[in-house]
């Protein structure tokens, strides 16, 4: 299976079609097993966890460029513990051929590990010019973060965004998960307003338990009152069973095709239910809606 190039935004299939993936340095064996339903070029994020090491999260990036498909490490900026590790870092990442896209992002830990506050801080370094990287990933919170204001949210994405193009280096935003629709696209309209024509990439819950997912969705500070995961196709009344989000793929897919100014906008999928669970999924609804 072979990535092609389509057109965002001009329906369903056309939504997912370029779907990119996470995984953990942890999901090799996962990454393996999969690797025959993901069309080679997609894009899979290899996370920045507290307790895995520099090997573990190089050896991810490097399976993932050796199956075809193209890495973008993580780099956690809290948990940079010096500017010579960041170094270490990317030189390794680099030997795997596993820098030219990039996520970087702040990090959980409320007092940084080492020398950056932010993501971006470690961006205004420069350093990532010095190790071959051409498109830098950068956050978007659609429903806001229950830690920042969303005063401090935007002139953080508007700071990275004018950095990364003074530096010439290509931005591309990856947002939290969400189950509804409708704040995603009027955050997407929000920037697009604000004159930033990055791609965006929708991050999207893949299939899964729905007790995991109402679980993750507290973690990470989302939405998941009532009415949202009933727009979703559960009900808070009923955590039986697997969803998935089809509906919530629709109704983005509905609105965004109304928005004229919307841009490049693509899908990110979490798999909290596994990363061939929701590979599959994506193909299948492809394959249903083209």
């Amino acid at each position: 299976m072979v990535r092609t190039s389509t057109p965002a935004g001009t329906g369903s299939a056309e939504l997912v079609r370029n779907f990119s993936l996470e995984m953990t340095g942890k999901d090799i064996g996962a990454l393996r097993e999969a690797s025959e339903a993901i069309p080679r070029g997609t894009k899979i994020n290899v996370t920045f966890l507290a307790n895995e090491d520099l090997q573990t999260r190089v050896a991810a990036a490097g399976l993932v460029r050796s199956l075809g498909f193209e890495p973008v490490p993580h780099i956690s900026a809290r948990r940079i513990v010096s500017r010579a590790s960041l170094e270490e870092f990317l030189s390794r990442l680099q030997d795997v051929g596993a820098t030219k896209s990039v996520f970087v992002v702040g990090g959980d830990p409320a007092t940084p590990e080492g020398p950056y506050e932010s993501a971006w801080q470690l961006i205004r370094t420069g350093l990532l010019l010095d190790y071959g990287v051409h498109e830098v990933g950068i956050a978007g919170y659609p429903e806001g973060h229950p830690h920042i204001s969303d005063d401090v949210l935007w002139r953080s994405l508007e700071d990275k965004v004018s950095t990364l193009a003074q530096q010439k280096l290509d931005a591309a935003i990856l947002t939290q998960f969400a189950f509804d629709a409708d704040p995603v696209v009027g955050w997407v309209g929000a920037v697009r307003a604000r004159g930033i024509d990055s791609p965006i990439r929708i991050g999207t819950p893949g299939p899964a338990g729905v007790k995991r997912l109402l679980g993750f969705a507290r973690r990470f500070g989302v939405g998941a009152n009532a009415m949202i995961v009933k727009k979703y196709g559960f009900s808070l009344t009923n955590l039986v069973g697997t969803a998935g989000p089809g509906r919530y793929i629709d109704d983005l897919s509905g609105l965004l095709s109304h928005d004229q100014s919307a841009g490049k906008v693509e899908l990110h999928f979490y798999p909290f239910g596994g990363i061939r669970a929701t590979t599959d999924w994506a193909n299948a609804y492809i394959a249903s809606h083209s």
